[in-house]
């Protein structure tokens, strides 16, 4: 059942567990989850580990038919499974993204708060990175249009988005979509779209919706960079997949591999494709024990003084606004109260911290005792 409780992760390498190693601090800051992948895409890994040879390996056609299918049933974006390109993870796509995109020295646009890579990845290439800052209102994040217009200055070249966004959990209206495709393509900008979390909308309300299915016109300035890590928890398997509809675009990105390893490893590639195959079931179980978190997150930290988050429409994390509370330093403060959160400052946001609720119910429990202890 999903929530039970998850197998012991310390001394397994965990990126999540090993930080803290040797102390009782709880890990609920780098996004995956302590939850089991889904049965058959572990059975998938088994069979294929079974086959006994694990050796270089293509991407099979059906990593982009599988993921063709899934968008259309889950997400109503019809695409050439042709469009479709494996990566060796969201990360390695977005820089190579950014190596193809504008010219040396040009603007990258990033709405932040931001999840960090999207503030290197343009420097990585010799580009810029121009940060425009969402707007807090009292209804949630929202895009402050005056910034982004001012921001968009004749160097401008590239439009980076995060839908669903990491770390506010807002979900784009097509209102929104439609408002930045057409700000985009009136100024000749192409967009980077990382759309990780698009499986895990939590607010029955609200709509993942691709940007790039908006219009043949968006879509043709559009590189969507997705994975099936976020949605089966399988980050470990470092896979991607990055959908370029567009045919010059495409291939500017497959010259772009030149000098790199760019294959997925070939678990990766089968776990992705038993995902987007079969876990349909299993992430519909998944997206009610995280909303059922989520809630009992959100209103446990709006209950303490001094702190305050959105309900977030999408993730599995929240985004903890600690300014009133008084303190200097709000991750090294919890971390004194045993609890590892991930730091604002990362993401162009001093005074936050970021929370993970994918884990049982238990370990969440524990871990909003350590923050309402948190001095």
């Amino acid at each position: 059942m999903i929530g039970a409780l998850c197998p012991d992760r310390r001394g397994t390498w965990s990126e999540k567990w090993e930080r803290w190693a040797g102390r009782d601090v709880l890990p609920m800051w780098v996004a995956d989850m302590d939850l089991p992948a889904p049965p058959t895409v572990l059975a998938a890994l088994r069979e294929r580990l079974d086959h006994g040879v694990l050796g270089y390996t293509q991407t099979p056609p059906d990593f982009a038919s599988s993921l063709a299918g899934w968008l259309s049933r889950r997400h109503g974006w019809d695409i050439d499974p042709a469009w479709v390109k494996s990566a060796p993870g969201m990360v390695v796509a977005m820089d190579q993204a950014a190596r193809i995109l504008g010219d040396p020295g040009s603007d990258g646009l990033v709405l932040t708060p931001i999840y960090p890579p999207f503030l290197r990845a343009p420097g990585h290439a010799g580009r810029r990175c121009v940060q425009v800052g969402l707007a807090q209102t009292a209804s949630g994040w929202e895009i402050d249009w005056d910034a982004l217009t001012a921001a968009a200055g004749p160097s401008a070249a590239v439009l980076w988005l995060c839908s669903p966004h990491n770390p506010t959990g807002r979900v784009w209206t097509r209102s929104e979509l439609e408002r930045l495709a057409d700000f985009a393509l009136a100024r000749g900008l192409h967009v980077v779209s990382d759309e990780a979390w698009m499986d895990l909308v939590l607010d029955p309300a609200a709509r993942h919706i691709p940007i790039a299915s908006l219009s043949p016109e968006i879509a043709a300035r559009t590189i969507t960079i997705l994975a099936p890590s976020k949605t089966f928890n399988i980050p470990g398997l470092s896979c991607a997949a990055v959908v370029i509809p567009d045919p010059a675009l495409r291939k500017a990105y497959a010259a772009a591999d030149l000098g790199l390893v760019p294959w997925p490893n070939v678990m990766g590639l089968v776990g992705a494709v038993a995902g987007w195959s079969t876990g349909e079931a299993w992430l519909d179980d998944l997206r009610n024990h995280l909303r059922s978190n989520r809630d009992a997150a959100h209103a446990a930290v709006n209950a303490l003084p001094g702190l305050h988050s959105q309900l977030p429409q999408a993730t599995y994390l929240t985004w903890i606004d600690c300014r009133t509370r008084g303190w200097a330093d709000p991750a090294a403060t919890c971390e004194q109260a045993g609890l590892g959160l991930s730091d604002g400052r990362p993401f162009a946001a001093p005074g936050f911290v970021r929370l993970n609720y994918g884990c049982p119910r238990q370990t969440l429990d524990e871990g909003l005792r350590r923050l309402a202890a948190a001095r």
